[in-house]
């Protein structure tokens, strides 16, 4: 008996140093899990807002840096092929290439500061943080200093099409609690399985995590002739180049018309 008082007054005594070592938990959402694409299509701004739920800790821990956030949106992976070009006798020819197995279609990522000052190397390329962190798939075995003039290639044709981007000073924290961001969804944007991924970070370490998924997808008649090209392919191709006979021969005889 006098073990099982122990045993309980052991318990009661280290509840509140378990309870304190209880993590916070993020609690996110995204103001679209939809985004249709019709032929009208300028683009989308996405409202990524969310809660932090503070550990018991929270109330009791002196000082300590304020928590930060970080909002990562991907877009489906896709292979790409880069062409390195060169100025010769006055003419700019292919002079070198590479393909990428796979490589986000669309990146963009919103951060409470610059991700620089939030993190330090090896946590950016872990989590990806960063246009400098991604992790390419190169098929080719190209030696590093190549490789690497493709990869800032990669990115910085993907950035000036507004594909990749980054946003610091982005993300609001109201209270330690409350954050939002908004993320810009371009006209030109793939379509796909995207997802929304928020980091809680504090004192460099990355303490919690949690993704959203958001489906970006053709509408209207557009979405019919993707459906028809990826399910009708042959006949998809026999109507383009039978539309495109009768459209020229329209022309053609309007042309002589007039």
């Amino acid at each position: 008996m006098k073990r099982g008082r122990r045993f309980q007054l052991g318990l009661a005594l280290a509840a509140p140093l378990l309870l304190g070592q209880a993590k916070p938990t993020l609690v996110p959402d995204v103001s679209q899990r939809e985004i249709e694409i019709a032929y009208s299509f300028t683009g989308a701004d996405l409202l990524l807002f969310g809660a932090i739920l503070h550990g018991p800790e929270a109330a009791t821990r002196p000082g300590g840096r304020p928590p930060e956030i970080v909002v990562v949106v991907k877009g489906p992976t896709e292979s790409v092929l880069v062409r390195e070009k060169q100025k010769v006798a006055g003419i700019w020819v292919n002079a070198d290439r590479t393909r990428y197995r796979s490589a986000p279609s669309f990146y963009a990522i919103a951060s409470s500061r610059p991700i620089g000052e939030i993190v330090d190397a090896r946590t950016r390329a872990i989590y990806e943080l960063g246009l400098d962190s991604l992790q390419l798939s190169p098929a080719s075995g190209a030696v590093p200093a190549v490789q690497a003039r493709f990869d800032a290639g990669l990115v910085d044709l993907k950035r000036r099409s507004g594909l990749y981007y980054e946003a610091p000073h982005a993300v609001e924290i109201t209270d330690n609690v409350l954050y939002r961001a908004r993320v810009n969804i371009p006209a030109r944007v793939p379509v796909g399985q995207f997802t929304a991924e928020t980091f809680l970070i504090r004192d460099g370490r990355v303490l919690a995590a949690a993704v959203r998924d958001i489906d970006i997808r053709k509408s209207g008649f557009e979405r019919w002739i993707a459906r028809a090209a990826e399910r009708q392919s042959l006949l998809y191709g026999i109507v383009a180049v039978l539309l495109s006979f009768l459209f020229g021969w329209a022309a053609g005889a309007i042309w002589r018309r007039f």
